[in-house]
């Protein structure tokens, strides 16, 4: 046998040249070269994110002009607290007297405390009283209202039995119920003189 390749059908194989050739070398130092610029971006990013989580050692200070304060003293119980509020803009007490508030502060007099609990204490009475029923009271009320209803119907019953013997004629005068035939038959005679039949038609039985 000849060294020389052949395929299955005897012919000589074709080369294969026409393959590409990859130079690994080459492509391992671009794989290098893109980790390391992908662990150079890693560490600018936590480098940024730990300088975020720093202490922030400015200064605070607000200046008068752009943050003006109201410093008010409380006192509550057995200490002091010290409260810090914003002065009122112009465009916030423009808008709180449409909802009903005032910025003006007064201090309330033992008397207008006193009036206040009262009233309080009276809208208090009235909601829980609302809340119970006097049970005998509705029992009273549904009664009432049932016998009410039957008074109407017994009243409507009457009123429709005087018109029912107002509608009947008198004993003494006879009226002769219309039957249906009497009535067919008179029907019939009259239809045949309007069509112009001088002779009367009977309606075989």
């Amino acid at each position: 046998m000849s060294n020389k390749k052949e395929s299955a059908y005897g012919a000589p194989s074709a080369g294969t040249d026409f393959r590409k050739t990859w130079d690994k070398a080459e492509y391992e130092a671009k794989a290098k070269k893109r980790d390391e610029e992908e662990r150079e971006r890693m560490k600018e990013a936590d480098e940024a994110l730990q300088k975020a989580k720093q202490h922030n050692d400015r200064s605070r200070e607000f200046a008068r002009s752009r943050c003006p304060r109201i410093l008010l003293r409380r006192v509550q119980q057995n200490f002091q607290r010290l409260v810090i509020l914003p002065r009122p803009s112009k465009f916030l007490i423009s808008s709180v007297p449409s909802f009903g508030f005032t910025t003006q502060v007064a201090r309330s007099t033992i008397d207008q405390v006193r009036a206040k609990i009262a009233e309080m204490r009276e809208a208090t009475k009235l909601q829980a009283a609302s809340k119970q029923y006097d049970f005998t009271q509705r029992l009273k009320e549904i009664k009432a209202a049932e016998e009410a209803e039957r008074e109407a119907k017994r009243l409507k019953k009457l009123q429709a039995r005087e018109a029912q013997a107002k509608a009947k004629p008198p004993p003494g005068v006879y009226q002769p119920a219309e039957s249906t035939e009497t009535t067919g038959e008179n029907g019939g005679d009259e239809m045949a003189k309007l069509m112009g039949f001088s002779g009367g038609f009977k309606s075989r039985k």
